[in-house]
């Protein structure tokens, strides 16, 4: 074992989740058992030591602005999904934004592109096949940066049904099929004709005084929704209320709550569930020293509403946040709609490369939204200006930069793995204190 390395792992994975550890070890048993389960698993779960590695790299193609763009925070190639936008259209995009932030531009790219990396070696393509496609998910992030930078904000688009093909077009007529009542069935029963959370792995009941203080929170958090201005009264009658646990590898140790909400009317079958979840700090932030960032944000929960606003031209319309026993939680809803792209059955060159490349495109317009022409003031100049001028014409070294990368850090997430294992099935993880 290379004990340095192995060191520095349970350093970083320690300052990072020390104190949620201590708080509930059996989450962080699970989440690390999930992460020992493959590279790419260890590699979704560990953004902390990735930014700690990244951090102080010489990068050309940094500057005061393209360093102060809003990011993703944990762009990884299982990071993308579908959602019903604000104007009802199904479109498929970057999500989860726990992780979002304010840093380089070129972190988010990285992380994509060694995730790329990772999946490619999964599936045995050569190590030209996984350069082939870094250089497509390059070629159409600055094309795209480019166009945008060029014709305005105006042309900011989604990837949807009338302007995608292969798998990923696929994964949105899946979405499509989706309905909310399936989804209703799914997580409810009836009961004495209307609708209560049915019981199951992972879900709890909760007691009167913890309902009480979820829905007061809930009701604060209605004020920071953009739906709330067109809210019926039955929209905001809330039908019951569980405790969640052990949601996504990402998420261990904080706690969840689920609202059943009436709908915008008496009928059963336009019911609405939203989540309550306890922000997180990001951990790009932990590298970050930036007190107007820092400051620019109440609570995580805020971050991580405000982020996702910032970073989706047309967010959920359900958004918001607020705080909970003091402590900042985000609010969302569990939507319906929601599909991600199997990439296990994903294995043709031409369609991975095909996939990437509408990736790319998702990315640009992901980060030329947060900028001066957004409702923001954390970023305050255009953002796609800034990485077209910091790049330049310097394409080719550009995407030799982000090939470089996602083999280097590929082969050092697998061997990060490999050591990870070794310490977590010898107990030297501070599971238990």
């Amino acid at each position: 074992m290379n004990s340095s390395r192995a060191t520095h792992i349970v350093e970083v994975l320690t300052a990072e989740f020390g104190d949620l550890m201590a708080a509930d070890p059996g989450a962080f048993e699970r989440k690390f058992r999930k992460m020992a389960a493959n590279a790419f698993a260890f590699y979704r779960g560990s953004a902390c030591l990735f930014y700690a590695d990244v951090h102080g790299q010489d990068d050309p193609y940094l500057n005061a602005r393209t360093s102060r763009v809003w990011i993703h925070g944990d762009l990884h190639a299982e990071n993308f999904g579908t959602y019903m936008d604000a104007a009802g259209r199904l479109v498929f995009n970057v999500n989860d934004f726990d992780e979002a932030y304010v840093g380089p531009f070129t972190w988010d790219l990285k992380r994509f592109a060694a995730s790329v990396a990772l999946i490619g070696y999964v599936k045995a393509l050569s190590d030209e096949d996984i350069s082939v496609l870094v250089r497509r998910f390059a070629s159409a992030y600055l094309g795209e940066i480019r166009a945008i930078a060029s014709k305005g904000d105006d042309t900011i688009g989604e990837l949807t049904l009338t302007n995608t093909t292969g798998p990923l077009r696929g994964v949105l007529q899946e979405a499509r099929l989706n309905t909310r009542i399936a989804m209703l069935d799914r997580q409810t029963t009836i009961v004495d004709y209307d609708r209560r959370f049915t019981m199951a792995d992972g879900v709890y009941e909760v007691d009167a005084e913890t309902r009480e203080r979820v829905i007061a929170a809930f009701h604060t958090a209605l004020e920071t929704m953009p739906a709330n201005e067109g809210l019926r009264a039955t929209a905001i009658e809330i039908k019951d209320v569980t405790l969640r646990k052990g949601v996504g590898i990402g998420s261990a140790g904080l706690p969840s709550y689920n609202l059943l909400l009436e709908g915008h009317t008496q009928a059963l079958e336009n019911d609405v569930v939203l989540y309550m979840k306890q922000g997180q700090v990001p951990a790009v932030s932990r590298v970050i020293d930036d007190a107007q960032i820092r400051s620019y944000f109440a609570h995580q929960g805020q971050r991580t509403a405000e982020s996702q606003r910032a970073l989706q031209a047309h967010a959920d319309p359900w958004l918001g946040y607020a705080t909970l026993d003091g402590v900042g939680q985000v609010v969302a809803e569990v939507s319906p709609y929601a599909e991600d792209l199997d990439w296990s059955d994903v294995d043709d060159v031409d369609e991975i490369g095909l996939i990437v490349g509408y990736l790319g495109c998702a990315v640009a317009r992901m980060h030329a939204v947060a900028d001066d022409e957004s409702q923001h003031t954390l970023v305050d100049y255009s953002t796609e200006e800034a990485i077209t001028e910091a790049v330049g014409d310097d394409d080719e070294g550009f995407a030799a930069m982000l090939v470089d990368f996602a083999h280097a850090y590929g082969a050092r997430a697998r061997a990060d793995h490999q050591l990870f294992v070794d310490l977590f099935r010898n107990d030297q993880l501070p599971l238990r204190g």
